[in-house]
């Protein structure tokens, strides 16, 4: 028997003394700290957050484990006053609760409930993410967005078909999409746009292969030429100009503002699209989670075909095939243009396979954050509180 293994129950046992001794001292207390390294990671936890805020019996701060210098841009959409911790003073803590939106893992020697939200539906990486190869079973729940991932995890052999970590929640993200909270005028109104005009929104996803690189510029140029509202949501890693990888080495921003500029152009700066995308008639996009999440609002959807990033970002064909069925797939910039106009005029084209492919992607859209309340405030041992007080 190796060291490791002789020494695992004696730390577990130490943990659990640890939390035990918490609750005695401070019984109606609990702390939660949420892990990120991408600011659209944190947008996957952010409506958990921001209701685990409503109750002062919970204390939350939020970190980056592996990019602390980096924390300030994580967490800009985060409410005023969060408190942010360095991964060193996070090791000297003990917290009820541990949040992730990808495979994150920041070392707590004291130990923590670790739960895994994810991070969107598009299928890329599948191999990491979708039927992973390695083994699941380190985290103590799985905030499964849909049934299909799941079936995916235990036919992978990712996890257990009996694992108490299992748990279909669906993806608090996307509640506003469809709970009434926000609307296409107040959306536009709000940030001082006539909702009169058509608005279309382009959001590729990213890596060297994306349209964004490809075709992005003659795309945004056609749109804004063509008098439409053009409002575009880059992918974090797209403005990361340093990594080749992530934007082929391209200052987007500085390329797509001066096409903005010649009409009703906006580049988004939010890390969460979804105002955004209540906001738009029309989507555009290559392959990426935002373009699933569309499928909740019912609006058109065109598919820009690149299928070298179908291959480089080892994305599954039953997702390929999934986002084709249910949208207007093009090849160029023209064609594109072209697709916006028909969609504009027949917004109805392919609702029931969006409707359909939208009710499979998201298990119970609209409540997904009341399931991860009830699940977290479940592993920490706590009530509900009944009546929730301001955002801290």
């Amino acid at each position: 028997m190796k060291v490791g293994e002789l020494l695992s129950p004696v730390v577990h046992a130490a943990r659990d003394l640890d939390t035990r001794w918490q609750r005695v001292r401070r019984p109606d207390v609990r702390r939660v700290v949420l892990d990120a390294r991408t600011s659209m990671e944190y947008g996957m936890m952010a409506p958990v957050h921001r209701r685990l805020l409503t109750d002062s019996r919970i204390h939350t701060c939020v970190m980056s484990s592996e990019r602390p210098a980096r924390a300030s841009e994580i967490f800009r959409d985060a409410p005023a006053g969060i408190t942010v911790l360095d991964p060193r003073a996070a090791m000297m803590n003990h917290f009820d609760a541990y949040l992730a939106a990808d495979f994150v893992w920041a070392s707590l020697p004291r130990g923590a409930c670790r739960v895994q939200m994810f991070h969107g539906v598009a299928g890329k990486w599948s191999h990491i993410y979708d039927r992973p190869a390695s083994s699941m079973r380190q985290w103590d729940r799985l905030f499964f967005i849909n049934q299909r991932r799941l079936q995916n995890y235990l036919a992978s052999g990712a996890i257990d078909e009996d694992s108490p970590a299992i748990r279909l929640v669906g993806m608090p993200k996307s509640d506003c999409l469809v709970d009434g909270t926000l609307t296409r005028a107040g959306v536009l109104s709000a940030n001082d746009m006539d909702p009169a005009y058509p608005t279309v929104l382009y959001a590729p996803t990213w890596t060297r292969h994306s349209s964004l690189n490809a075709m992005g510029e003659d795309v945004v140029g056609g749109l804004v030429d063509a008098g439409y509202r053009v409002l575009v949501k880059l992918h974090d890693n797209s403005l990361d100009r340093n990594a080749v990888m992530n934007s082929g080495g391209i200052d987007w921003v500085a390329r797509l503002e001066p096409i903005l500029a010649r009409g009703r152009g906006h580049l988004i700066q939010t890390s969460d699209a979804s105002p955004w995308l209540v906001a738009s008639d029309v989507l555009i996009t290559d392959h990426s989670s935002i373009g699933f999440e569309y499928l909740l609002l019912d609006r058109p959807l065109i598919r820009i075909a690149m299928p070298e990033l179908i291959s480089s970002a080892d994305i599954g064909n039953e997702y390929v095939e999934l986002m084709a069925a249910a949208s207007t797939t093009v090849e160029d910039a023209r064609g594109t243009i072209t697709a916006v106009e028909r969609a504009l005029a027949n917004p109805a084209h392919l609702s029931e396979t969006r409707r359909a492919l939208a009710s499979e992607l998201f298990h119970g859209p609209g409540k997904a954050t009341d399931r991860a309340i009830g699940e977290l405030y479940s592993v920490m041992e706590m009530e509900l509180s009944p009546q929730p007080a301001a955002i801290r």
